[in-house]
């Protein structure tokens, strides 16, 4: 058997983000076709193809044609072995990808050469500053006309707040897209637009003034790739991996997913700079990966992965030792013991059981309900993993029970979907009245969905007039009791028991505060 440290060096983990319609399941499947994890390439819906994208697996996401839930596929690919988390790109589903990103490496950003750099992404940027994760760049969609490649990289560069290196380079865009030119290992791949074959027939050009350049592309597009080259070498700073590695300069790489084309030059250099799994801190100190005992915690659990079986899976991040099935580990938040019989690795949908995981793979585990997102799981040390939050939500509705003989099955299925993170619940402590609390309109429509088809429950989301739910706290339990009997209207309790005040509007909010100092008003779960 090789060592922890041996398979750690092997092991590289990390997410891919972009706002919707970049291209990134898209980009996800050509990685998984170069990894040969899958035979043929799934076109999603609207190319009137059957068989949908390998990552997008619910229902519903195959009739909307988006990701609606983090999809975790792992592959082999020059000796190592890469676990790739699929995020969803749609805003609704934020926070999915927030929890996402604290369970991988590094990232693959997306942006699509059209658009340039979106909301969603400057959201998603921002987590990812916050733990220095390192981020290699794509710039998907050059066989479409898009923008000035100089362009997208000054707004990546404003609007992100991190600097940038192309590694490749542009040869036309649009109808004149002629190739990209590999800056990074210096030779040229010719664009032959292709959705089935995955070219890898790159010319060796160690020098541009080659006249086997002006052959290729023409002379027009020679000499301005001549020029471009000049100009980004000049420009932009030497490639360093220990700044990639800080998470302060991004590799930028261009291509289009959609014809397979500069997929494998992102791989390849990917493989190579890629971090291997990192130190992870606990309450108590920071947990090395190369250590013996196992630790590892929860950041996604999904309810009914297969329709014909009611299960739960809880997707849990490998951080320290060696995972072995059958074996019994400490539940941190319960203090008690478990053994989980039944792990599984994923390819998207296709599950395999495995005997033995190590730091940086994602172990599926059957589950009960003993476990939540955010669980730690030991060898017997009490320490929690940090970093998995709870925001208050931006939208807010009323859950309406439509049959009042499926009210046990509305309660299961709420429970355990917001077991999954999809939304938060929040019960009123007067009158019981049950409130779901959403980043986005599109999740009330996926909540009522999968409640109908999983739980055969109906309901329907009445909305409601309110601005924030605040977790509230204090350090004299007389004057918090005080405050809940004045304002036993808009007190409320999570999933998880803890007091909520329901703020109807910011004005409001501020006064509430203003007149009660002693109480603390929190916007994120983790105080």
């Amino acid at each position: 058997m090789s060592s922890i440290k041996e398979e750690i060096s092997k092991r590289r983990t990390f997410g891919i983000i972009s706002h919707p319609d970049a291209g990134k399941t898209t980009l996800t499947e050509k990685l998984l076709l170069f990894g040969g994890a899958i035979k043929t390439a799934g076109a999603v819906k609207s190319n009137k193809i059957t068989r949908h994208a390998t990552s997008d697996w619910m229902e519903i996401e195959k009739q909307r044609g988006i990701s609606v839930a983090t999809s975790v596929m792992g592959f082999n690919y020059r000796d190592l072995r890469i676990n790739l988390l699929d995020t969803p790109g749609h805003e609704d589903f934020a926070e999915d990808t927030y929890r996402t990103l604290t369970a991988v490496d590094s990232v693959i950003l997306v942006i699509d050469s059209v658009k340039g750099v979106e909301k969603q992404t400057r959201k998603l940027m921002e987590v990812c500053r916050m733990r220095d994760t390192p981020v290699i760049v794509f710039i998907n969609k050059l066989d479409r006309e898009g923008q000035d490649p100089y362009d997208l990289l000054d707004e990546i560069e404003t609007e992100l707040d991190i600097q940038v290196k192309p590694l490749t380079w542009p040869i036309g865009m649009g109808k004149t897209f002629k190739g990209v030119y590999n800056l990074y290992k210096k030779n040229l791949l010719l664009f032959k637009g292709s959705q089935r074959k995955l070219s890898n027939d790159a010319i060796s050009l160690t020098d541009l003034s080659d006249e086997r350049l002006d052959a290729e592309v023409g002379e027009t597009a020679a000499n301005q790739l001549r020029e471009d080259v000049d100009l980004v070498n000049g420009v932009y700073p030497e490639f360093e991996e220990s700044d990639y590695l800080a998470g302060k300069l991004a590799p930028v790489f261009f291509g289009s997913a959609v014809n397979n084309f500069g997929v494998r030059e992102l791989l390849d250099c990917f493989v190579e700079v890629a971090p291997k799994p990192k130190d992870r801190s606990t309450e108590i100190r920071v947990i090395e990966p190369s250590e013996d005992k196992f630790s590892g915690f929860v950041f996604k659990i999904h309810a009914n992965m297969d329709p014909k079986h009611r299960n739960r899976i809880a997707f849990v991040r490998v951080c320290s030792g060696c995972f072995n099935r059958g074996s019994n580990y400490h539940h941190v938040r319960l203090d008690k013991s478990f053994r989980f019989s039944n792990a599984t690795a994923f390819m998207a949908q296709e599950k395999e059981t495995i005997d033995e995981a190590f730091p940086g793979d994602i172990v599926g585990l059957y589950d009960t309900g003993n476990l939540k997102i955010g669980d730690t799981l030991t060898e017997g040390e009490k320490g929690m993993f940090k970093g998995i939050p709870s925001f208050s939500p931006e939208m807010f509705k009323e859950v309406i029970n439509l049959d009042a003989m499926k009210t046990k099955k509305l309660e299961k299925g709420l429970s355990q979907l917001m077991d999954e993170g999809v939304a938060q619940l929040f019960t009123y402590e007067l009158g019981a009245r049950k409130v779901v609390g959403t980043v986005g309109a599109l999740q009330f429509e996926v909540i009522a969905h999968r409640l109908l088809q999983e739980y055969g429950a109906s309901v329907r989301f009445a909305p409601l007039n309110l601005y924030k739910a605040c977790w509230i706290s204090s350090n004299d339990p007389k004057k918090l009791n005080a405050f809940i009997d004045s304002k036993q209207r808009y007190i409320a309790r999570d999933k998880e028991g803890k007091l909520v005040f329901m703020a109807e509007s910011k004005a409001w909010l501020q006064m509430v505060e203003d007149n009660f100092p002693d109480i603390n008003f929190h916007e994120k779960s983790e105080f």
